[in-house]
Order: structure tokens, then C-alpha cells, then sequence
């Protein structure tokens, strides 16, 4: 959600400044823009509506040879994807000609700048957008002038203007990542961040920041990871690193460890399309090293508790939001099925503020992709306080998540870029039955069955690759459900939340209302949508409930209603009842939403294409959703 990029350096700012943009559009947005500085100090920016492309044709037509630059791209919380509310925005009172004292990006909310702007406009500022940035922009300026005013303030010195944005952050309720660029000052940029990640990029003669390492790749492999509350002074060969609250500090500089390839389509059209077929790849990532046939056990070792500990927790607390919940939903029933453990699933939104009763023996997993989502985030933040040890499940090594968490595990995954999640997903469910098998054998769970179940997690990857198999038969499915208004997706047991994450893909990228369900709680107020044009999607397995999900497709086909059928098993009585089937390999029946998600995966993929969306950057929607 949003995106920032920032250069300062001995080679001309622009080609960086949009080439990372755009490597961050998978995060969401809605406009962009980027500030340069031209030869006389003065700053220019250029800003403009909908996509990256937009904004360089503007750059490129009236081009700023500048070695220091600043960029972002919004994605809209208050105020209207509007040309006046793009970021960078200037801080002062000279609003005309395009001049200012300072430009500044943002990502993250202002809770209370209403009572900010408020005391602004008392003292004569005026705002040309609606958003909360505009505030912290002339705040800055405002503590400028006071502490020239004072005395304290030296011309020219980025400690000078740093301390004037310590004395802006600590007025700020709410969360931000900033960069910002001075008027004739063509040698730093400040950073600051709380809750909203940012990196800095070490170079040789150059730096450069970014929201997170992927504008980076090609440029460095060296990376400071900022911390809530710290300010940082970069120049083209220093960077200074301030905490807030106590002075300097020495920054921690990390080897980047991905390289640029992660980010191309490899062959495919799109991001996403790539990273459905990489999930046979991410299943074997996320087991390498963690099986232990010897024991019939996993091998967990990121989750920082002794085994002692382990055995004392009684109750397993996960919270995630979006995809990552449907993961947690099927981990549920792993973890009591294979552990007997009672597992409770939260949505990181709710938790963080309904405060329930939680027992001292439990422990609380953040399930999360990009390590960033602000609501996780402080869910677990939450529970830390309440004395409960909390892990994570995060894919990006060196998130907020990754870092404040008292351990976890992470995905192996590779980096995520469509914004619907597909391989981050499968891999969740992967970790969570690693999960299952580690509490299980620590309890109840039998030498015998641990091997079984090591067994099946081994095989789950080929089997993945047998069900991308089905993509021609779903291509063609594509064209007959193209032009629905509603689908429903219903499916029981383990099944059930793999109906809940196929309705999610084909809304998030199709933009096809699509509702998952308990297909037994259809008969309950969903059935009233059946008829001759709402497609019903359901998921099968030959398990305990299978004559049970017979009977909801019946009661279906009964109203008229076209039915599909995605399963493990074909017999007589299903090949005559349903309009559609997709045959999916047949696996361990905790671990076969595994399997069967891919045909849906594939079939939002495809509907998508087929209606002219796009893909991998779907509209009102980011990929790291860091605000509330």
C-alpha cells in the first residue's frame, strides 16, 4: 500500500527514481509522483493520475537533470485519487510557480491531523489537497522557522533540519514512513519511520530508499532497515541513523538477498500467472530442512521456545487478515485434528481491539505475507503486552513482523508480487501442517502416523504439479462463466476455507461477486441466490462428508443452478449431476485444499483475463496493506 523511493547520488535521479515505482505497483495504487531538484535549489515535481506510465510520459516530456529526487505512489485514504492529492507534497507558504521550502512523501495515516491542520490554518498555512500528509509537510516547515527564530537552528546542517523532524514525529498519532527533499539542498534527504517500513540502500557515491528492497535489486546488495522511531540523514556517502527519543545509534547493515529475476515474468504474462506455477517450488522451500524422519517429527527452529515450553501451552491463537485467515481456518483444523489441540482463529482487525479472554498457556501465531500488515501487526503487538509469547508466519525476511515477533517461521516462498496471493497462501498451509505435526508428536500423535504425515507433505508438491495440469480445461470454463454476476464457492470440512480463498481470487481480480460458504449453511439464506444464472463452484474430496455435499449439489441442480465441481473422485452419480468437472489429484485430506485451490487460482486468473483486467494490480486494491 503506497509506495516511496528516494536518491541521492553522482548520477542523474529520474531513471531510478521510475524504475522503481515501478517495481513497487504491485503494492496498490491510484496516482504517483516524483520531486527533483533543479540546478538553482528550486524544486519541481511532477505528479499525475492512474498508472506509473502516466507519470514518466510527464517526466520524459519536459525532462530535470537532478542527482537528488524523491518519488511515490499513493494509494488513497483521504481524499480522491486527484492530481492535488498525489504525493510528493510541499511544505511552506510560497504554494505558487511549483516552488516550496520542502517536498515530502508519505506512507501510513495521521490519526489526528484534523486538529493539526486546524492549528496550520490558524496560523495562515493553506492546503492544496485533502490528505493528512499536506500536514506533516508545513509542520516541518512551521518547526523550521520557530527554531531559526530561537536561534537553534543552523543554516544548512541536516542535524538542524533532522531535529526539526523529531520535534514534528513526536506531535504524530498514527503511523508513517517519510523521505523528504529541501529547497537548496542538494547533498541530503531525511527518512523517518513508525509502523510503515522503509530501507535504505548502501551504494558507493549514492544511496537510496525505498518502502522495500524490490526498487533496490541491481542496484545494491547492502540494505539498513529503519526501526519505529528512527531518523535518518542521508547524504550520497554518509548515512546517519537517529533514534528519536535517545540520539545516534549504529545502524545494522544487511545483505540483500534476492536477486533482480524475482522480479521479471519469467515467460509468463503476468506476475501472478508465475507465481501459481511456482508453487510447487514454494511447497518443496518450505519443507527443505524442517522433516525429521528420524523422529517423525519437524524441525522448527526459528520458533525460539524450548521444547519444555512447547509442552506447556494448551491453546494455539491465529490471526491474519485476508488469504492469510483462510490459511489460519484450515491450520485450525490440522492442528486439532492431527495435534488435539483447541486452536482459536482471529481476524487480526478484531483482535487487536476486542480484547478477550486469553488463557496464560497459549500462544499466538501473525500470519502474514508481507510482514507489514498493519493490523497483524498490532494484534500481536497486542498480545506481546498481555504477557503472550507471539510468533510469526511471514514470508518477508526482515519485515516489522519478522522483527518484533519472539520467533516464527518464515515461508521460503520467494517474493510475492501479484497483489492476489496464491503461492504465499499454499506455503501458509504448508508451515501450519509442519505446525500440526510438531505439536502432534509432542502430544499424542503416534511415530507411525507422524511418518504418514511426513509422507504426504513430501508428495504434495508433485501432486500440485498434476493439478496445474487442469489450466486447459479451466480455460475453457473461463469462457462460460465470464460474464456471471455471482458465483458461489461451497465446500465442508477442510474444504470449506479453500471455497472462502476461490471466492476471494475471483473478486479480487475479477471483479465477479463471489461468495464462499459452508455448502451445509447454503440451505440457510445463500440458496435463495440460486437459479439458471449463478454458477455454484463446489470443492470435493471422497472423505467422511462426501455423501453430505452430495446432497447441498443436488439441492442446487434441483433450482436450476449451473454446478462445478472440483474433486478428487469421479463416479457415476457426480459426472451425471454435474455441468462441469475438474479433476484434481487426490492427497491427504487435511492438506487436499492445497490441490484443489489451484483450479480456482487458474480460473480467476483466466475470467480476469478474459474481461479485460487487469491482473496483477487490481483496482482499490495493495499488496501490503500497511494502514488500518
Amino acid at each position: 500500500m503506497c509506495g516511496i523511493v528516494g536518491y541521492v547520488g553522482k548520477t542523474d535521479a529520474t531513471d531510478f527514481l521510475l524504475q522503481g515505482l515501478y517495481r513497487l505497483e504491485y503494492r496498490g495504487y491510484d496516482s504517483a509522483g516524483i520531486s527533483l531538484m533543479r540546478d538553482d535549489g528550486l524544486l519541481e515535481r511532477r505528479r499525475s493520475v492512474g498508472r506509473i506510465s502516466n507519470l514518466e510520459s510527464l517526466v520524459r516530456s519536459s525532462p530535470v537533470q537532478s542527482r537528488i529526487g524523491i518519488g511515490h505512489t499513493r494509494w488513497a485514504t483521504h481524499g480522491g485519487a486527484t492530481v492535488a492529492n498525489a504525493h510528493p507534497h510541499y511544505g511552506g507558504h510560497s504554494e505558487h510557480g511549483g516552488l516550496s521550502d520542502l517536498a515530502l512523501v508519505h506512507n501510513g495515516v495521521i490519526e489526528n491531523y484534523q486538529e493539526l491542520k486546524h492549528e496550520l490554518l490558524m496560523e495562515g498555512y493553506s492546503f492544496q489537497s485533502e490528505t493528512d500528509t499536506e500536514v506533516i509537510s508545513h509542520l516541518l516547515h512551521q518547526a523550521i522557522c520557530k527554531n531559526r527564530l530561537s536561534g537553534t537552528f543552523e543554516e544548512g546542517s541536516p542535524v538542524s533540519h533532522a531535529d526539526a523532524l523529531r520535534q514534528v514525529l513526536v506531535r504524530l498519532r498514527g503511523t508513517y514512513g517519510v523521505v523528504v527533499m529541501f529547497h537548496g539542498k542538494p547533498d541530503f534527504l531525511l527518512a523517518a519511520k513508525c509502523g510503515s517500513p522503509l530501507v535504505i540502500g548502501v551504494g558507493q557515491g549514492e544511496q537510496f530508499i525505498a518502502s522495500d528492497p524490490a526498487p533496490l535489486y541491481g542496484r545494491t546488495d547492502k540494505v539498513i532497515t529503519l526501526v519505529d522511531h528512527q531518523i535518518a540523514i542521508i547524504t550520497s556517502r554518509t548515512i546517519q541513523v537517529i533514534q528519536r527519543d535517545t540520539g545516534t545509534v549504529q545502524p545494522s547493515i544487511q545483505v540483500l538477498s534476492q536477486g533482480e529475476d524475482s522480479h521479471s515474468c519469467d515467460g509468463h504474462a503476468h506476475y501472478m500467472h508465475k507465481e501459481i506455477y511456482q508453487q510447487p517450488e514454494a511447497i518443496r522451500n518450505a519443507l527443505r530442512g524442517r522433516l525429521d524422519r528420524d523422529n517423525a517429527t519437524a524441525k522448527l527452529g526459528g520458533l525460539n521456545l524450548t521444547a519444555s515450553q512447547m509442552r506447556n501451552i494448551e491453546r494455539l491463537v491465529l490471526t491474519g487478515c485476508g488469504t492469510s485467515w483462510h490459511s489460519a481456518l484450515i491450520g485450525e483444523y490440522m492442528i486439532e485434528q492431527i495435534a488435539r489441540m483447541p486452536v482459536e482463529v482471529e481476524y487480526a482487525s478484531e483482535l487487536r481491539y476486542r480484547n478477550p479472554p486469553v488463557d496464560k498457556q497459549t500462544l499466538v501465531f501473525g500470519i502474514t505475507q508481507s510482514g507489514e500488515t498493519a493490523d497483524t501487526l498490532a494484534a500481536l503487538r497486542e498480545m506481546q503486552r498481555k504477557g503472550h509469547p507471539s510468533l510469526a508466519i511471514c514470508n518477508n525476511i526482515g519485515s516489522s513482523i519478522a522483527r518484533e515477533a519472539d520467533g516464527g517461521i518464515y515461508l521460503h516462498a520467494g517474493p510475492e508480487i501479484g497483489v492476489a496471493s496464491t503461492k504465499a497462501f499454499t506455503s501458509q498451509v504448508v508451515v501450519l501442517g509442519l505446525l500440526a505435526l510438531y505439536f502432534g508428536r509432542m502430544r499424542h500423535l503416534s511415530f507411525e502416523a507422524g511418518l504418514g504425515w511426513i509422507d504426504a507433505l513430501e508428495g504434495l508438491a508433485d501432486q500440485v504439479e498434476i493439478a496445474l495440469e487442469t489450466e486447459n480445461q479451466i480455460k475453457e470454463l473461463a469462457w462460460e462463466l465470464k460474464d456471471a454476476t455471482n458465483v458461489l464457492y461451497l465446500g465442508r470440512n477442510y474444504l470449506f476455507p479453500a471455497a472462502l480463498e476461490g471466492a476471494l481470487k475471483l473478486k479480487e481480480i475479477s471483479y465477479i461477486h463471489a461468495e464462499g460458504y459452508p455448502a451445509a449453511e447454503m440451505k440457510h439464506g445463500p440458496i435463495a441466490l440460486v437459479d439458471e444464472h449463478t454458477p455454484s463452484v463446489f470443492l470435493i474430496s471422497k472423505g467422511l462428508v462426501y455423501d453430505k455435499i452430495m446432497s447441498n449439489l443436488q439441492e442446487v441442480k434441483a433450482r436450476g443452478g449451473p454446478v462445478i465441481a472440483v474433486t478428487d473422485s469421479m463416479d457415476s452419480q457426480l459426472e451425471k449431476l454435474a455441468d462441469r468437472v475438474i479433476l484434481v489429484p487426490s492427497v491427504a485430506e487435511p492438506l487436499q485444499p492445497i490441490v484443489s485451490i489451484v483450479p480456482l487460482q487458474l480460473l480467476a486468473y483466466h475470467i480476469a483475463l478474459l474481461r479485460g483486467c487487469d491482473v496483477d494490480k487490481p483496482r482499490n486494491l495493495a499488496k501490503s496493506v500497511t494502514v488500518e
